[in-house]
């Protein structure tokens, strides 16, 4: 009969492996986010002339997903104190809806991230490097994307020389995109949808909608853009370097369709000014200021419409990506359509689709 010394020993050797697996893994849950956290900051110091971050990487297993805290990526010759992304949140997951159709993709939740494009740094920066720093923020992501959201997003765009500073931005921008990866709807040309809307600069409301197809190397699309009832006064920065004019009242709206299709792209971006009052440059004084605004009265009167106080013109763009034309000649005739002929109407025409894309493709 077996001893009462090798029964007990026996005793322990059972529990010996589970034991062991159990502190492997709590060791190993323990290790993971601080392996993580090397190897997020790791792929963001390897992009060429950028500098990245991370504060925290923390785990969720029971859902597996992983969240980002603090992640900053900044030009190291920037010209601006803000850093290019500044992603405070960031939540990677396991798309489940998607594992239960057989798919194994991701889903995204970025909570109030901040993308400051500088004018003098992008232009130091060659298009290799634009696609090193966005490659490397898919590499952050194991898999696949299916579904991204953006809660509480701002966009800046700075021209940090201009002289005064010229800074056009969105803010609270929510953003949702579905099926990315093509899970469902995979017969359709355009399987994934876009909905977005902001604040932009002037207090403007901003809603973007539209199908698209990101998984073909220029992506197939058919977009509405939408700006209502922004300030004009919030435009008098860019107007009063590049036209030597200021907006003394008044709104700015823009309307844009977008279809593309193999590369070929069919639009417009139809701008109005609607009760705006100009004034010349407060440097330019007496009698060359009094000239001025008279000139400016003078091209209102003629070129707005009257019945609606609204300058108005629709500038069609259409032709392969890398050679786009915005059709100089109709957008001036399209200037005195809307002041004598037919106001444009204050809202997206509805005219552009997918399919308009696809036959001037295949006529091109």
């Amino acid at each position: 009969m077996m001893s009462e010394k090798n029964k007990r020993k026996r005793h322990k050797k059972r529990y010996v492996l589970p034991v062991l697996i159990v502190s492997l893994l709590i060791v190993g849950r323990i290790a993971l986010p601080y392996i993580l956290e090397n190897y997020v900051t790791k792929t963001l110091n390897k992009i060429p002339g950028y500098k990245g971050s991370v504060s925290d990487i923390d785990l969720s297993l029971w859902r597996g997903a992983y969240q980002i805290e603090g992640l900053i990526l900044r030009e190291e010759k920037s010209q601006g104190e803000k850093p290019l992304l500044d992603f405070p949140s960031s939540d990677i997951s396991i798309d489940w809806r998607s594992l239960l159709k057989g798919k194994i993709v991701s889903e995204v939740e970025m909570q109030n991230p901040q993308f400051n494009y500088i004018f003098e740094n992008q232009q130091k920066q060659d298009q290799a490097d634009v696609e090193d720093w966005t490659k490397a923020l898919t590499n952050l992501v194991p898999i696949d994307i299916n579904h991204f959201v953006v809660y509480n997003g701002t966009a800046n765009f700075v021209e940090v020389s201009a002289d005064p500073q010229i800074s056009l931005f969105l803010k609270e921008i929510s953003l949702e995109a579905h099926n990315l990866s093509n899970v469902v709807d995979q017969q359709k040309d355009l399987p994934s949808h876009l909905w977005a809307n902001a604040i932009s600069m002037g207090g403007g409301d901003v809603k973007i909608h539209g199908d698209l197809n990101l998984l073909k190397q220029i992506p197939d699309m058919d977009m509405e853009f939408s700006l209502q009832k922004a300030e004009a006064t919030a435009l008098n920065d860019l107007t009063r370097r590049y036209a030597g004019v200021d907006f003394e009242s008044g709104t700015f709206e823009l309307y844009s369709e977008l279809a593309i299709a193999d590369g070929y792209l069919k639009g417009y971006i139809k701008p109005m000014l609607i009760n705006t009052k100009l004034i010349a440059k407060d440097d330019q004084g007496g009698l060359f200021k009094k000239l001025w605004e008279g000139f400016i009265g003078f091209f209102k009167f003629a070129l707005k419409n009257q019945s609606t106080d609204t300058l108005a013109t629709r500038v069609p763009l259409e032709g392969d990506l890398n050679n786009v034309d915005s059709g100089i000649w109709a957008t001036v005739l399209n200037i005195f359509k809307n002041a004598w002929i037919e106001a444009f109407s204050g809202s997206i025409d509805e005219d552009i689709e997918f399919k308009d894309a696809v036959r001037n493709n295949k006529d091109s």
